[in-house]
């Protein structure tokens, strides 16, 4: 069965996703970046590779964390969204704070991106966008949770339980002190080109996983010390 809510990184190798070479072009060369949900360790690497960075991560997955170490590069064990996992950063420790498309998979999605405010200048997050069109029509049609931003698997197997959206995202971001200084969205590839681009003008209703980044350094609220 489909299951995304524990990975086992045991047989994994290095990978790439989309969204790594958008965030890789937003980091200065040579700063320092924690990547919260680094699994096993691909985007520091990419970054390490190309941008010179100096870079830790924390991951809930054992395999992850231990494929990692194997490799060179800094990890630990930690839940990103509780935080007691944060207790040993200083504010504005990190230029740059990286949670690649797994806000939407916290229990505490706030106190993550509290503790990113606080610990880094810069915030890159990115996630599926609930609202995408195809999304909604299919909750229309079919009257069940809508499958395409759940990638294959289902309501009962799958680990993004906060579901959000662009605006959910923007408002977010106004309310909580964060700047948001540019964005990116990623829409299907189809015809000549022309999706994309309508991602990027109309992202609440086209963009199928949305890149922020944000700036605004901030204490943030203790949150559960699970």
């Amino acid at each position: 069965m489909n299951d995304n809510r524990n990975y086992d990184y045991t047989d994994w190798q290095f990978h790439t996703r989309a969204e790594f070479h958008t965030i890789a072009d937003w980091i200065t060369p040579g700063t320092k970046v924690i990547d919260l949900a680094c699994g096993n360790g691909s985007l520091m690497k990419l970054l390490k590779e190309q941008k010179g960075v100096e870079c830790e991560g924390l991951d809930l997955a054992p395999t992850g964390v231990d494929f990692c170490r194997r490799h060179g590069l800094n990890a630990r064990v930690a839940a990103i969204d509780q935080a007691a996992s944060y207790a040993g950063y200083g504010d504005g420790q990190f230029d740059y704070a990286v949670c690649n498309v797994t806000v939407q998979m916290v229990t505490y999605p706030e106190v993550l991106l509290a503790q990113m405010q606080r610990i880094a200048r810069r915030q890159i997050v990115s996630f599926p966008n609930f609202a995408y069109l195809p999304n909604r029509l299919d909750l229309l049609l079919h009257g069940r949770m809508p499958k395409p931003m759940i990638f294959g698997y289902d309501w009962y197997s799958t680990g993004h339980i906060h579901h959000l959206s662009v605006t959910d995202f923007r408002g977010f971001c106004r309310t909580h002190g964060m700047k948001i200084i540019r964005e990116h969205h990623t829409g299907p590839a189809l015809g000549r080109g022309r999706w994309p681009v309508i991602a990027q003008a109309w992202p609440n209703l086209f963009s199928i996983v949305a890149i922020f980044e944000g700036e605004g350094l901030a204490p943030a609220p203790p949150g559960p010390a699970i």
